[in-house]
């Protein structure tokens, strides 16, 4: 056989055993088709199709981060807000994400979107600050049930930002401060009715026991001493000398007779 010959036919079998050798990593399979029917997803690793015969794509199963776009929201007190999230989902079923859909990340980005502007819009303004982790669940629960026909797990929807008007953020922030001032005068009002109360309590024992009153009058002296001022001008008051001259007029007498 002539040189040239024996050459043609090693390249063409190099080239159809280049061509029937595949090889996919650990996070791809490989959906075969065998002149257009399904064989099934092979891999990972290395394996042989029919050159001609048959055709591979290509399946990625690691996470796919997505941000759902900007979304124009209106809510169900009609109010219109911006919001947009992300989606993280993975696909579990190579061959219906090849078969059932024809781009399964586009559609997973569109149904979130749609799903997205429905629910939000279902929900008060509240509710979507204060309420986000379940209104995070019930995105993931509805976008993975339209996904999951594709072969389409998403484990997670979070949205990351609620975009306010100016005239409601403007209102937001008059709301918050006048709750704050409320919530000041409670506590300033709260504080002085605990004071009051405890002076009512300290005043009817000093009128008990008015020893408590002469004893209160002396520690101010106290403090007021310790100021260190040169001069110092204080009243006493009557109750505290009344104390010691009743002990001098009830001391007894001496006897008459006694030797002085």
């Amino acid at each position: 056989m002539h040189p040239i010959a024996i050459g043609a036919i090693a390249l063409v079998a190099f080239i159809l055993i280049s061509m029937s050798i595949k090889v996919v990593k650990e996070y791809e399979r490989g959906v075969v088709f065998r002149l257009g029917r399904l064989v099934g997803a092979k891999g990972p690793g290395l394996f042989f199709i029919i050159p001609f015969i048959d055709s591979m794509v290509r399946v990625d199963l690691r996470v796919v981060t997505m941000d759902v776009p900007s979304q124009e929201v209106i809510t169900k007190d009609n109010v219109t807000v911006r919001v947009n999230a992300v989606a993280y989902f993975r696909v579990v079923d190579p061959e219906a994400s090849v078969v059932k859909v024809l781009d399964h990340i586009r559609a997973t980005s569109q149904i979130s979107q749609t799903t997205v502007r429905n629910v939000l819009g279902q929900s008060e303004l509240d509710e979507l600050l204060t309420q986000r982790e379940k209104l995070n669940q019930a995105l993931t629960k509805i976008i993975d049930e339209h996904t999951d026909p594709w072969g389409v797990k998403v484990s997670t929807v979070e949205i990351k930002e609620v975009e306010l008007p100016e005239t409601m953020r403007r209102s937001m922030a008059a709301q918050a401060e006048a709750e704050r001032e409320r919530r000041a005068k409670i506590i300033h009002a709260d504080g002085e009715f605990q004071a009051s109360e405890r002076l009512a309590q300290a005043g009817a024992i000093m009128a008990r026991e008015p020893t408590t009153l002469q004893l209160r009058y002396l520690q101010t002296l106290t403090e007021i001493a310790s100021e260190k001022n040169s001069t110092l001008i204080f009243p006493i008051p009557i109750d505290l000398i009344t104390m010691f001259m009743g002990k001098e007029i009830s001391a007894p007498k001496p006897a008459r007779g006694a030797r002085k």
